[in-house]
Order: C-alpha cells, then sequence, then structure tokens
C-alpha cells in the first residue's frame, strides 16, 4: 500500500497530477483545486491510496489525511466508485460531507455529478455515525425525527441484516414513504421489515 508521496511535480492537468519520487513518475488522480494549485518543478506531498483492479493500478491523493479517510469511507457505500467519490470531494469539503450526513440531508450529494437520488440517499445512511461535523449541526426538518433512516438502519443490523442490506432497504423504503411514515423509527421500520420480509432468512444472521 502506497499511503503517501512526496517527490517534485513534472505534469499537471484537471484532475490528476505526474510527482516524481526516486526517478519514478507516479499518475495520481487528485481533486480539482490540488490539480489547479500543483505548479511544476514545485515539491507536493500528498495522502494517497492505491486501488487494485483486474485491468489497472490507480493512486488517488489528497492533501489531508481527513479527506482521503473521507474517500475510503466513501468507496464503502453502495454504488460509490473511485470517480464518484472524488467527484464528492471535489465538490464537498470534509466538512461539508460531515455536515451534510450529521443533518440527514442527502441534498448536496445530489448535486455532485454522477451522483443519483438513492445513491446520495446510501450515502447519507451508511456514513451516519461516522464522521464528525466540526460544529454543531441542526436536523434538516421540524426535530430529531429527521435522523430516523439511520436510526432504522442500526435496528436492522441488531437483528442481523448486514449494513449494505439494511442501507439499502431503509433507502429503498424511505424514497417512497409518507412524510409521517419517514419520520417515525417504528413506522419505518415496520416498513423495512415489510420489504425484507421475504429475504429475511438469506441475509440475517444466526
Amino acid at each position: 500500500m502506497i499511503s503517501s508521496i512526496r517527490g517534485r511535480v513534472v505534469h499537471a492537468d484537471a484532475d490528476s497530477v505526474v510527482v516524481e519520487v526516486g526517478g519514478v513518475g507516479l499518475s495520481v488522480a487528485v481533486p480539482p483545486d490540488v490539480a489547479r494549485t500543483a505548479h511544476l518543478g514545485a515539491e507536493l506531498h500528498l495522502h494517497t491510496t492505491l486501488i487494485v483492479r483486474e485491468d489497472a493500478l490507480s493512486l488517488f491523493g489528497f492533501e489531508t489525511h481527513d479527506e482521503l479517510s473521507a474517500f475510503s469511507l466513501l468507496l464503502g457505500v453502495t454504488g460509490v466508485g473511485p470517480k464518484s467519490a472524488l467527484g464528492v470531494l471535489a465538490t464537498l469539503s470534509v466538512d461539508q460531507i460531515a455536515e451534510a450526513v450529521a443533518a440527514d440531508d442527502d441534498a448536496p450529494f445530489r448535486r455532485v455529478s454522477g451522483i443519483g437520488p438513492k445513491t446520495a440517499k446510501l450515502i447519507v445512511v451508511q456514513l451516519a455515525g461516522k464522521l464528525a461535523p466540526s460544529r454543531p449541526v441542526a436536523l434538516r426538518g421540524t426535530d430529531a425525527a429527521s435522523a430516523v433512516p439511520g436510526q432504522v438502519t442500526q435496528a436492522l443490523i441488531g437483528l442481523g441484516w448486514s449494513e449494505r442490506t439494511a442501507a439499502e432497504a431503509v433507502a429503498s423504503v424511505a424514497e417512497d414513504a409518507s412524510d409521517v411514515d419517514r419520520a417515525s423509527v417504528q413506522a419505518l421500520l415496520r416498513l423495512t421489515l415489510a420489504a425484507l420480509g421475504p429475504a429475511r432468512k438469506e441475509h440475517a444472521g444466526g
């Protein structure tokens, strides 16, 4: 695993840089703000992660460790690949991501190119509790009931479903549920259990 690199910038374009390290030029995909401020010949230090696929080895780099951590968390969300995760970080700061998740507000993610409504909801649900905003956040809506999807997901995990299965089911059910049902843990849990019912034995543990 290549966790960081430091070297001289020998090339930069809109979304990547080439950094020369020990005589070897490493191509690194980066957020646009990093590419814009990378000066040819200047030293650049990046926190990186190497993503290995059958047909490619791709290096992604960020100015801060917090950005790298957020990128890794986004990759764990169903339907979010490296390009989409990089797109989120190109559009939102780590604090903005954390605040949107804490407020149960998927609107900022829906504005990111390549992120659809369902994936935006999954980001909010699956990252709940994993990112801490730097300041207190007011929940979207009239009260704390806006955080219901995250609570229902945790309840399903406690009942034996995997996090991915639970999050996908909650996001799907919440999308079609009434405002009243979305605001109630019991109602949304009941609806989600009904949706999961036929597949319960397949996904439940034990």
